[in-house]
């Protein structure tokens, strides 16, 4: 069922800073800049009221305001998306959001499920939404693809860049499930602020992932589990060739 609270904000945070991907948000995917296209995919869903990118790019925010989407601009110093949404959030305080809907710009293929999935965890309690889907064993061990872990309340455990849970026989390799995160976050504005002022820490550090700073802190996480799989973010070349071929695949004339 589909989170019905409104209003909803969503915003993409983009950078320029890619180390695998350089200058990812400006690539192109089937001839439009990737940030443009993820802007594109979550206004079309219709499950967010107002979608803004959140960046400290001149350039990012000149094709993201060309193609007559919203660009705000935040501070050069933010270390992760979720402090550079939650500065956005944060300068709009008097505009009537519930929840704040953080989608990462390098993911085109967001569907309304990752979303809706979200943001009815938040509804349900929890405070910070996400969502998963099944994830093959030959896939686990990718370190650019985020694995979760969850309790039986589907409450997240840990998020690595390593397959976990760990697979001690081949048997057991074989009957598991590993879980794909999906990079998008719900919650509410106070909740957002509360998890950008936190201190930053030591599996926050290790792992590069934003979401384990508010584990460590004891925030709830909670996790829709999707039925089937669905298309990754993009993070290096191969992933782009392969999201342009995802797009050829699903854009064809017919």
């Amino acid at each position: 069922m589909l989170f019905c609270v409104m209003p909803v904000l969503a915003v993409i945070p983009a950078r320029l800073g890619s180390t695998r991907l350089p200058h990812k948000p400006l690539q192109l995917l089937a001839g439009v800049p990737l940030v443009v296209r993820v802007a594109e995919r979550v206004g079309a869903i219709g499950l967010a009221d107002h979608v803004v990118v959140a960046t400290d790019s001149e350039r990012i925010a000149k094709v993201v305001r060309d193609a007559g989407f919203e660009a705000q601009m935040t501070s050069s110093a933010h270390r992760t998306g979720t402090d550079r949404v939650a500065e956005v959030a944060a300068s709009r305080v008097d505009g009537g959001f519930d929840v704040v809907l953080n989608v990462q710009g390098d993911e085109p293929f967001v569907s309304a499920e990752i979303m809706a999935g979200a943001l009815d965890r938040v509804q349900a309690g929890d405070d910070i939404g996400t969502s998963a889907s099944p994830l093959s064993g030959d896939l686990a061990g990718d370190p650019s693809i985020v694995k979760v872990v969850m309790d039986r309340r589907g409450r997240a455990l840990y998020f690595s860049r390593s397959a976990i849970p760990f697979r001690r026989d081949e048997e057991d390799l074989a009957r598991g499930q590993y879980w794909r995160h999906h990079g998008v976050y719900a919650c509410r504005p106070a909740v957002l602020g509360r998890w950008a002022a936190l201190p930053r820490t030591g599996l926050e550090a290790a792992e590069g992932l934003e979401q384990l700073r508010a584990l460590e802190h004891g925030m709830v996480i909670g996790v829709a589990r999707l039925r089937g799989a669905t298309p990754a973010g993009i993070d290096s070349e191969n992933d782009l060739e392969r999201a342009e071929a995802i797009w050829a695949l699903t854009h064809e004339e017919t």
